[in-house]
């Protein structure tokens, strides 16, 4: 019982991780009907960015949090000029293309930033300062950290703040008239441009927290570490269904419990023969079996019908 509540703590944690980053991929598609494949090289940005400001301020004599605080603001700030100038650049002159040249765009896109990484920040992997207390909390037997507390505290109180936006906001009223119908909500006095660069900024700074949560919780970085959580995330707003906000989150969370519980006990079903490391079977096994039982997600896909 032990193991299982701690895998389950775990499992939150990641699965908080990957509702931020899924936010981001289910935000743009329910506008534009994309899939930003760069999005998961937006949180490695943010994670790079953040080792950067941390090695560089950690001898300034600020307390731990502080670090993390002007760590958090730069990855964002870069993060969200970054999405902003992609979304502008390699996206904006493709919005009426056949599907396919976004996508292939966005998968180009990922591979120069991975390039740009690497030859910015070299290939070697970076351990992360430790920021926080590292002694873990004794609940009986499990344990949590004090990073770990951070995420999760985080992670809602962000989600909470992104749905107020969305449902009770000028601007989250206009991002919902532009997924309707960009054309008629330009003529009700809403830009479509800036609501959708105000998507792709909105994402990115999720993108950008999650980096952060990434490397402080593993404690490493390098130009790759965003390609599978990228994908995970992807994995979470298609589980719960893509376009919707909701899905999204709860697709982050049930996919991390899923992922946690099946590294903790992964060895027992095989007899050894798997060990923790092939985790990863679990996550898209639910995806397989999500995509043939209802392929429109948990929670359904929320895509608006454009005339």
């Amino acid at each position: 019982m032990e193991t299982f509540v701690q895998q389950i703590i775990n499992g939150l944690v990641l699965g908080s991780m990957y509702a931020l980053v899924a936010l981001g991929y289910t935000m743009v598609y329910g506008i534009i009907n994309l899939i930003n494949f760069a999005h998961g090289e937006v949180l490695m940005v943010g994670a790079l960015v953040s080792w950067t400001v941390v090695t560089f301020l950690v001898d300034s004599g600020l307390p731990g949090w502080a670090l993390m605080l002007v760590a958090l603001i730069c990855a964002v700030i870069v993060c969200t000029t970054l999405n902003f100038v992609i979304e502008k650049i390699a996206y904006r002159p493709l919005r009426n293309a056949p599907r396919l040249a976004p996508l292939i765009t966005a998968m180009g896109v990922s591979l120069l930033l991975q390039t740009l990484a690497m030859i910015i920040w070299k290939p070697n992997p970076k351990p992360f300062p430790l920021l926080l207390p590292t002694t873990p909390f004794d609940l009986g037997g499990p344990v949590i950290t004090v990073t770990q507390c951070l995420i999760l505290g985080s992670t809602v109180m962000i989600l909470a703040a992104l749905l107020w936006l969305v449902n009770h906001t000028k601007l989250g009223r206009a991002m919902r008239a532009t997924a309707e119908n960009p054309r008629v909500a330009g003529l009700m006095g809403v830009k479509p441009d800036f609501i959708i660069s105000a998507t792709f900024v909105i994402g990115a700074a999720l993108a950008a927290v999650a980096g952060l949560m990434w490397a402080a919780n593993y404690g490493t970085v390098q130009h790759t570490m965003g390609f599978m959580p990228g994908l995970k995330a992807f994995t979470a707003a298609v589980l719960g269904g893509i376009g919707n906000l909701a899905g999204a989150m709860v697709g982050g969370v049930l996919l991390g419990l899923i992922e946690a519980i099946g590294a903790g006990y992964l060895g027992e079903l095989t007899g050894g023969v798997l060990g923790s490391h092939y985790a990863d079977i679990f996550a898209f096994v639910a995806l397989i079996l999500v995509l043939t039982l209802r392929p429109s997600g948990l929670l359904g896909e929320r895509v608006a019908d454009r005339a």
